[in-house]
């Protein structure tokens, strides 16, 4: 009762019932590919129409829809886990490789269009891959032009696993051909895989071990979606189902509605090369459902989207624009040209391998269209997501630090100064920006910091990385000293970012937990944050400026801020015996006072590396100690003035005068 089908071995039960002489009734209820061979088998062995002994009864009683649908549905959840196992095992066995190719080989947009093909091949999914890309872009690795091409190499790439499909096709009833079928070698390579995943104990086979795996299961589930649809090609429903899908319009929609849902351009392609072996998937069906597949496609990745920054959404769009225009394009020149020629292979019929080969010609031949219009794809995503002011300010401007620029070591040191500039003043922002969140907090605004946190740790990272880069070629005494200062300056720049997003999370623990200061202590912080605000801006405009005479001003506003902190600690102490606050409130204080506090010390770092960068024989520890031992006179007038500027007693003195 079922499927007729091969592998249920019907063809050795025949030849047996004619052996016997035992009143026995062959009951075959169903239909399938091999109906018309066992029926001929019956006929030869001479029971198909005995009364009495042996006989077979056909009830050719077609599988219910729902038995269909569940068959089906069981082999796509079969393929798709095979191909993310798959998919998973490659991508560990390449470790962090595959992120940083992505990110290093993208310098024209044919190198991107074969890394994106090649990668894509690789881990069998082209959402993969762009969902990859755009969080380089959201960080601001990468730039949206270089994910152009790479996006472009993804929609060709994905046609590859068409191809592998078609392995699940091959078959062999005896000898060598037997050897080769599906079965046998889906059932090599997952003997292996099972293999190398619990008796290897070396990572890396592991990893190989979950590909075979994968591949195994891929493999198993295409048979099953094919043995689910074996019996439709002789459904007269079905077939009329099909033949609406001819309509471009109906059959766009269709794949676009399928491949949305299951979210894999690769599934829903295997489902297809499924349905095809029944025999009743013609060319006129299966092109205007191949042009929707790619466009329903972009579903996962417009969903990876949300919640980056613009640059990340752009980059979204244009892997929806490129299969959009794919199927607009095709659509409209090739029906038209039909209407006219009357191509005669439209009602061929189509095969696994015919619907590979459709998809792979059909997203090859879009890319070829597309590749000359790369600036004007990202002009128009520019326009559809457009930038603000402030966007646009907040840009990364990591083009600066060309490595053909390592030659000239002038030039290399005045480039890394302006991306250090960009990066000091990202900082002092994103400062400015977490401190806000105590006025008025916004989740928006929270998350804004943490997005800005990532680019500048990517600020560090490039910087690092080129002026490391520039130490290794001959430099004079002084730009190698520059070098040095900006070599010590950017981490701190870089630890002014962290301790930016340590204070955004206070603030949202504040306002999660409904958690307010009181009056005396709000007022305090107030006073303390703007002494924060000021040493930021003195060093990030000394930084930029290379103004030595802003950059001595630092210090002495750094000692007051951290004599402010341990002062802030005393009276919150005090408030807390008194019942003021809360302890609630204190740790919250407390982890304030602790970010503002190394914040001024960064600040002071990065001052003094100025410092030192004109003296001959500079020795920081010797410098603070100096300045803070001996006091000179400009030190303390700078101190005083801060201290006048700064005073945390006038929420006292305000207080004292009300109540007299």
């Amino acid at each position: 009762m079922g499927s007729l089908i091969g592998r249920k071995g019907i063809d050795l039960l025949i030849p047996a019932l004619a052996e016997t002489d035992r009143e026995i009734r062959l009951v075959i209820v169903g239909e399938g590919s091999e109906e018309q061979e066992l029926r001929r088998q019956a006929e030869e062995c001479k029971i198909a129409d005995r009364d009495t002994l042996g006989c077979i009864t056909w009830l050719g009683v077609q599988m219910t829809t729902f038995t269909i649908i569940l068959s089906l549905l069981s082999g796509v959840a079969l393929f798709l886990f095979g191909m993310s196992l798959m998919g998973d095992g490659l991508k560990k066995v390449a470790g962090n490789k595959l992120e940083l190719v992505l990110y290093k080989l993208t310098n024209t947009p044919l190198k991107g269009v074969l890394l994106g093909t090649a990668v894509t091949a690789i881990i069998q999914s082209s959402s993969a891959t762009t969902v990859m890309v755009v969080g380089f872009v959201n960080s601001g690795m990468m730039k949206v032009a270089q994910a152009i091409g790479i996006i472009m190499g993804a929609n060709i790439g994905t046609s590859v696993t068409g191809w592998i499909l078609c392995l699940s096709y091959i078959d062999g009833s005896n000898g060598i051909a037997q050897l080769l079928s599906t079965a046998t070698i889906s059932a090599i390579v997952a003997i292996i895989g099972i293999i190398f995943k619990m008796f290897v104990k070396k990572s890396g086979f592991k990893n190989v071990g979950d590909i075979m795996l994968g591949f195994s299961i891929l493999m198993v589930g295409m048979q099953t979606m094919s043995g689910a649809v074996a019996p439709l090609k002789d459904n007269e429903h079905f077939v009329n189902v099909l033949t609406m899908f001819k309509n471009p319009a109906a059959g766009i929609l269709a794949g676009i509605l399928f491949t949305a849902v299951l979210q894999s351009a690769s599934a829903s392609v295997g489902i297809l090369q499924a349905l095809s072996m029944s025999g009743t998937i013609t060319f006129a069906a299966a092109l205007p459902i191949t042009m929707g597949i790619g466009v329903g496609a972009a579903c996962p990745v417009l969903l990876s989207s949300i919640g980056t920054n613009k640059n990340g959404k752009r980059t979204a769009l244009i892997y929806l624009f490129n299969d959009l225009f794919g199927m607009l394009f095709w659509s409209i020149v090739f029906y038209s040209v039909n209407a006219v020629v009357h191509f005669p292979f439209m009602n061929a019929t189509m095969s696994p391998v015919l619907i590979a080969l459709l998809n792979t010609v059909f997203r090859a031949a879009t890319i070829l269209v597309l590749l000359p219009f790369i600036k004007w794809i990202e002009k128009i995503v520019y326009l559809v997501v457009k930038d603000s002011p402030e966007d646009e300010e907040d840009q990364a401007d990591f083009d600066l630090l060309e490595e053909r620029f390592l030659a000239y070591p002038d030039l290399a040191i005045t480039q890394s100064h302006l991306a250090m500039n960009g990066m000091a003043k990202k900082a002092r922002k994103n400062i400015l920006r977490a401190l806000s969140l105590f006025l008025v907090y916004s989740t928006e605004k929270f998350n804004k910091v943490q997005e800005k946190e990532t680019l500048i740790d990517k600020y560090e990272d490039k910087l690092g990385t080129y002026l490391m880069q520039m130490s290794t070629h001959e430099m004079n005494g002084s730009q190698a000293k520059q070098v040095s200062k900006f070599l010590h300056t950017v981490s701190d720049f870089e630890r002014l970012g962290d301790h930016a997003v340590n204070i955004s999370e206070v603030a949202a623990e504040l306002n999660e937990k409904k958690i307010a200061f009181s009056d005396e202590a709000q007022y305090e912080l107030d006073v303390l944050e703007n002494a924060v605000k000021e040493c930021v801006s003195l060093a990030v405009d000394a930084f930029c400026a290379d103004d030595l005479e802003m950059a001595a001003k630092v210090e002495p506003l750094r000692e007051l801020i951290g004599i402010l902190c341990d002062e802030l600690k005393l009276r919150h102490i005090a408030r807390l015996r008194t019942g003021k606050c809360e302890m609630k409130q204190g740790f919250a204080f407390n982890d304030l006072l602790t970010n503002l506090e190394r914040i001024a010390a960064h600040c002071s770092n990065i001052a003094v590396a100025m410092i030192e960068l004109e003296a001959a024989d500079f020795d920081t520890h010797e410098y603070l100690k100096s300045v803070r031992e001996l006091k000179n006179d400009t030190y303390m007038a700078y101190f005083d003035e801060y201290e006048r500027k700064y005073d945390i007693n006038g929420y006292r003195k305000k207080k004292t005068k009300a109540q007299k």
